[in-house]
């Protein structure tokens, strides 16, 4: 696994180990990037469900002002530490252990941009992408990668509705995007 592009380019990064981690792969991470590629710059980032930090990592490479990591568990937050220490961008990014539930009723700041890919066909994706709208900004963007299997929600609330889904194998990637404020 390695940074794609921006200042910590061709960088590696470490991930956990085990059959309950699954990275996202390489083609998905650039088109994610490709769909936000002029929308980084100077904004706020939030990888849910970080795992290694990859996502948040790229952002921040890509020149977002700063980037929130959000995992439940310890193991994962210690990788993405590990991980924004190697790049160097500890200084422009917040890591917390949490459940995505406590972190966002908890949060007092508001994104622009986020991306969440959360254990496949759990249910986590139609229960966060709710509890997330209302943290964006306005005209914010929501990248939720899931599986086949799954149907996100046509509208999350707070002004977000998905604009489109993009398959890659029997991975998707939906993008949500946000309008004025309700």
């Amino acid at each position: 696994m390695r940074v794609i592009t921006g200042t910590a380019r061709g960088r590696r990064l470490i991930t956990r180990e085990g059959e309950d981690v699954r990275p996202t792969s390489d083609r998905v991470k650039e088109a994610a990037f490709s769909i936000i590629q002029f929308e980084v710059e100077g904004r706020r980032f939030l990888d849910l469900f970080a795992g290694s930090g990859q996502m948040g990592i790229e952002a921040l490479s890509r020149g977002a002002k700063s980037a929130v990591f959000v995992d439940q568990s310890a193991q994962s937050v210690d990788v993405v530490r590990r991980n924004l220490q190697t790049v160097g961008f500890t200084e422009r990014a917040q890591v917390f252990t949490s459940g995505y539930e406590s972190f966002l009723s908890a949060t007092p700041g508001r994104f622009d941009l986020a991306f969440l890919d959360p254990p496949y066909e759990k249910g986590f994706v139609e229960k966060a992408l709710p509890l997330l709208a209302p943290n964006m900004n306005p005209g914010g963007v929501i990248l939720c990668e899931h599986s086949e299997r799954e149907e996100p929600p046509e509208e999350i609330g707070g002004g977000f509705a998905r604009t489109r889904t993009y398959r890659y194998g029997k991975v998707r990637l939906s993008v949500y995007r946000g309008g004025a404020q309700e």
